[in-house]
């Protein structure tokens, strides 16, 4: 027996759009495609999809459940994994619980805020579910404990560093040069350092790094910071490029 792609959404509480998202990530696959495009799905299915289901719900990303799934990791490593990023988090909120408790009792005394203190255990991600959602949970979480690993002389550094960079960027779309020009393929170079020290200096693959150059087109969010679409789609083909150049796929 099978069923339709719009079927097994609403029977799972999910969305079609979700369903197709797993197909395009190689998550989970139809039992066939009909003539017309259409999915469906069968029992073997859709017990996968109920086992992927289960695992976003106990908080495992995508990246980790396509690994439980296919078999390349056992589901209790992969939740041990997930503890260990749940603690982090639990210490996290537990830091700006203390954060805020702090900055009352010094405002009712009247004493002097710190900003170091302040601002303990916030998050300063903006982009975490999206981070988590394609790359995973760990890899957020570095992020996070490189960030907080900072000083505030070298958090305002960084935002100096990367206000350079978007603005090099911009200024080298509007002056029409090709995406595979010397300049372009310096600013690429430049990008990859940026990202590798935003991941505590950890190598950039080659997914990883042109997975992030359609993001900046796909997302206005990000397109934004390279002078909109035109500018984003100018640097996305500059890091295919510099990518194809010298990242192993």
């Amino acid at each position: 027996m099978e069923w339709s792609i719009q079927e097994v959404a609403r029977a799972a509480g999910t969305t079609s759009r979700t369903l197709r998202h797993y197909q395009d990530i190689g998550l989970l696959e139809p039992s066939r495609i009909g003539h017309n495009g259409y999915r469906y799905y069968d029992d073997g299915s859709l017990l996968t999809l109920q086992r992927i289901l289960l695992l976003r719900q106990l908080g495992l990303g995508l990246p980790e459940i396509a690994k439980v799934v296919r078999g390349r990791t056992e589901t209790t490593a992969a939740l041990r994994g997930h503890l260990e990023i749940l603690v982090q988090e639990r210490d996290r909120i537990e830091r700006q619980i203390v954060s805020v408790q702090s900055t009352i009792n010094k405002m009712e005394r009247g004493e002097q805020l710190m900003a170091d203190e302040m601002f303990d255990g916030f998050d300063h991600t903006k982009y975490k579910e999206e981070v988590e959602e394609r790359w995973g949970a760990e890899a957020y979480a570095k992020g996070d404990q490189w960030w907080r690993g900072l000083s505030s002389g070298e958090r305002t550094a960084w935002m100096d560093r990367t206000k350079d960079l978007m603005a090099a960027w911009t200024a080298a779309a509007a002056s029409g040069i090709p995406a595979d020009s010397d300049e372009a393929q310096t600013l690429a170079q430049r990008q990859l350092d940026w990202l590798a020290s935003a991941n505590g200096g950890q190598e950039i693959s080659y997914g990883y790094f042109t997975g992030l150059g359609e993001m900046y087109v796909a997302d206005s969010r990000f397109g934004a910071n390279y002078g909109g679409e035109a500018g984003a789609g100018f640097v996305r083909d500059a890091m295919k490029t510099y990518a194809d150049r010298h990242l192993a796929i």
